[in-house]
């Protein structure tokens, strides 16, 4: 009887990680160019091994149980977002697979597909509040002025044709690597490759890749399982107070 508690605790626990990762992506909904998480988990399935052998050590499985769920892997979809148009002369967004590359207060470096960019104080092209913007040599790129063109491939231009830096974009070999901070940027022990075959689309930013739909559906679905487990538990708890109360008596 008292096994039924490990499976539910468990239970509770891990619907409500992931509910708090549903309500993180759909917090970000307006978030240009965010991913989303998606949470997985199993059965913890070798809990115990009973065993019977002999002298031979010949074994014979008596069974194997499962009492909890546990945590899988939280999973990042980078799946291509829709490009939305914003006409703003410093925006970007990238078509394909790739990363714009931000250096941040700290020097260090870090990725993201959001490409909502504006100048800071000293006219450095910059995502605000987070880190100039790279090009593809890992510098820092400074406009000055934001009456630019812009080709295909992230290069700057004064109205004049005279050139002003490029817009570096970052490839991995297995996405796998990143991490997502808990700002929503990408880092890697190792820095990304700077690539020119993927298109940049100058006025646009990608918008978040989330399905609002699914998301609701799987909050229904958690946060029913996470009330099912509830109550459930004060079931037991109710016969774990007979079992003590008025079977004790016996």
């Amino acid at each position: 009887m008292f096994k039924g508690f490990y499976n539910l605790t468990s239970g509770m626990l891990t619907q409500g990680r992931n509910l708090d990762v549903i309500a993180n992506n759909m917090t970000n909904v307006a978030t240009a160019g965010f991913k989303t998480d998606r949470y997985t988990f199993s059965t913890f399935e070798e809990v115990m091994w009973k065993r019977v052998g002999n002298m031979d050590q010949r074994y014979t499985d008596l069974g194997i149980q499962s009492w909890i769920t546990a945590p899988s892997k939280l999973y990042t979809d980078y799946e291509q977002g829709a490009l939305e148009e914003t006409g703003q002369p410093l925006d970007f967004a990238i078509e394909g697979d790739g990363f714009f590359a931000l250096e941040n207060r700290d020097g260090e470096r870090i990725y993201t597909r959001n490409g909502n960019f504006s100048l800071d104080d000293e006219g450095y092209l910059w995502l605000s509040g987070y880190g100039r913007v790279l090009d593809a040599q890992g510098n820092t790129i400074r406009l000055v002025t934001d009456q630019i063109k812009a080709d295909d491939i992230g290069g700057m231009f004064t109205e004049n044709g005279g050139f002003l830096g490029r817009v570096g974009v970052f490839r991995f070999e297995d996405n796998g690597a990143l991490e997502k901070n808990n700002f929503g940027f990408f880092v890697s022990d190792n820095d990304g490759q700077a690539v020119t075959d993927v298109k940049v689309h100058n006025g646009y930013v990608e918008r978040a890749n989330i399905d609002l739909v699914q998301q609701m559906t799987g909050m229904i679905t958690a946060e029913r399982a996470y009330q099912s487990a509830a109550e459930v538990t004060k079931i037991y708890d109710e016969m774990m107070t007979k079992a003590t109360t008025d079977v004790g008596r016996l």
